[in-house]
């Protein structure tokens, strides 16, 4: 299993990118990566809600908390990925360290 501190430490490279994150309860918000930390907490300023008619009550919130327990999926930005280092660090992973 992926250790915290590989996403941790790969998620504060995108600070200022802009990310999609999903939570459980099937909301998805869209906007820029302002910080995250150890426990994933993300931070997200301009957001906006993906699915608008589902959640009108969520149309004036510019600027959100997410607490990491309740992230469901990251989508992250496709200059965003960093494939070699994905593979560098699921290989060390795979050995133990």
């Amino acid at each position: 299993m992926f250790n915290l501190q590989l996403f941790f430490s790969y998620f504060k490279e995108l600070v200022g990118r802009e990310v999609t994150v999903e939570l459980k309860n099937d909301l998805a918000i869209r906007g820029t990566l302002h910080s995250v930390d150890q426990y994933l907490n993300i931070k997200l300023e301009n957001t906006r809600v993906v699915d608008q008619d589902k959640y009108p009550h969520m149309l004036s919130v510019r600027n959100c908390f997410i607490r990491g327990s309740v992230v469901r999926y990251v989508q992250l930005p496709p200059e965003g990925v960093d494939v070699e280092l994905l593979h560098d660090a699921t290989r060390r992973e795979a050995r133990g360290g």
